[in-house]
């Protein structure tokens, strides 16, 4: 199983962060140890004094194939959730400085958070216009709808497929919209789509 991710794939996340808007998908990996079930305890990471939760809609990749054409990218997934990309952004900040790869700062060991509810795509169901949501602490601090994205669904899948196979099982972060921040020990995330709530989890 692959983890792909997307970075700045909504124009305001971008933005505050100060970065580029970019022109074509922005893509990173994580390692199958990156993933974590909320139904793990999930403990801050000792590296980092900056720990930040990115929240995304995920898409689970049900058909094998490379090079596919944007036209026919539905065909190769069929369902969706919710996960938290978390990012040790005081080391990405330093990584950046040096023009090093972030590895470090999102690659790490249950960096990857991932619902166990999924949601299966019907035949011809549109899927840009999924409205979620992140709580912290009961306050929301993202919200984000696939309309939103820089790169549709279509797009990204076509785009990873050029250089990486797909294959059955992989999953795809599809990026974050604004409000990223930073999280702490004792802080509860619960992730929405639309109003239904798809995880729960406390920072240790």
């Amino acid at each position: 199983m692959k983890i792909f991710c997307v970075g700045r794939n909504y124009l305001d996340h971008a933005k505050e962060l100060g970065n580029a808007v970019p022109d074509e998908p922005v893509i990173f990996m994580k390692p199958k140890s990156a993933l974590i079930l909320p139904s793990a305890p999930f403990y801050y990471p000792q590296f980092s004094n900056e720990l930040h939760y990115e929240v995304e809609v995920v898409l689970r990749i049900c058909k094998n194939g490379r090079y596919v054409e944007e036209q026919n990218a539905s065909k190769y997934y069929n369902a969706y959730t919710l996960g938290i990309d978390f990012t040790a952004r005081d080391i990405q900040n330093e990584l950046k400085k040096k023009g090093l790869p972030w590895e470090k700062a999102k690659a790490w060991d249950n960096s990857a958070l991932l619902s166990a509810t999924w949601f299966n795509i019907k035949p011809n169901e549109i899927t840009d216009d999924i409205e979620f949501s992140l709580k912290q602490n009961s306050n929301i601090v993202q919200k984000g709808n696939t309309k939103d994205m820089i790169f549709s669904f279509n797009t990204i899948i076509s785009h990873i497929s050029q250089y990486f196979s797909l294959n059955i099982g992989d999953i795809v972060y599809t990026g974050t919209p604004a409000g990223v921040g930073e999280c702490m020990p004792g802080d509860i995330l619960e992730g929405f789509i639309s109003d239904k709530s798809v995880f729960l989890i406390d920072i240790k």
